[in-house]
């Protein structure tokens, strides 16, 4: 009895470290002029020089896509819509290492008392290997009236996740950056708040 209790007892940190390490903070800065659109047709587009035929720009487009359906535009593909959400996404990796951790480190140390003196030099190697990178994940999105192309509403996102971790699938990234992005739709326009 009391092995299946502890038991229970390990299961349940881990459980929730799984649960921790898929929840990836994002952060989110909206501008626009204060002008609501009155919704309508709305085509999702690269922004830039994306490729719209690669299977990543699809997935980004079809988060986004539905984020705009759930906040009342309907998404149309083609010239005719009212509404163009240009779309632009970058992910990249930073090493965790180039942020100045170290494996190695050394201390000195140095003691005087009663029993005498002692000058003591320590090295601390880390044996856990090379920490994990950082996926770096960022999307862009304007929405502009087709007809004049003003751009009437802008907003960014951006999140981390460790390398390998389900938070840094590219799938996963994109349907929570365009959940945040356009949370709370128009949002504050300036403000960078965070999203969890």
């Amino acid at each position: 009895m009391r092995v299946k209790k502890w038991t229970g007892l390990l299961i349940l940190p881990l459980a929730l470290t799984g649960c921790a390490t898929a929840i990836a903070p994002v952060e989110v800065t909206r501008f626009h002029m204060g002008e609501q659109t009155g919704r309508g047709t709305i085509a999702v587009e690269p922004l830039a020089f994306d490729d719209d035929t690669s299977l990543e720009f699809r997935s980004y487009a079809a988060a986004v896509g539905r984020e705009l359906q759930r906040i009342g535009f309907t998404e149309q593909s083609g010239m005719g819509s009212e509404y163009v959400a240009s779309l632009h996404y970058r992910r990249g990796v930073r090493d965790r290492l180039s942020e100045g951790q170290s494996p190695v480190s050394v201390g000195v140390g140095g003691s005087t008392g009663s029993y005498g003196s002692g000058v003591g030099l320590g090295i601390g190697i880390n044996l856990s290997g090379k920490p994990k990178a950082i996926v770096m994940t960022h999307i862009t999105v304007q929405i502009k009236r087709r007809a004049d192309a003003t751009v009437i509403w802008e907003g960014r996102a951006l999140t981390e996740a460790k390398e390998n971790s389900p938070a840094a699938q590219p799938g996963l990234a994109a349907s929570k950056l365009a959940e945040a992005l356009f949370r709370d739709f128009p949002g504050v326009s300036g403000r960078t708040i965070t999203v969890k």
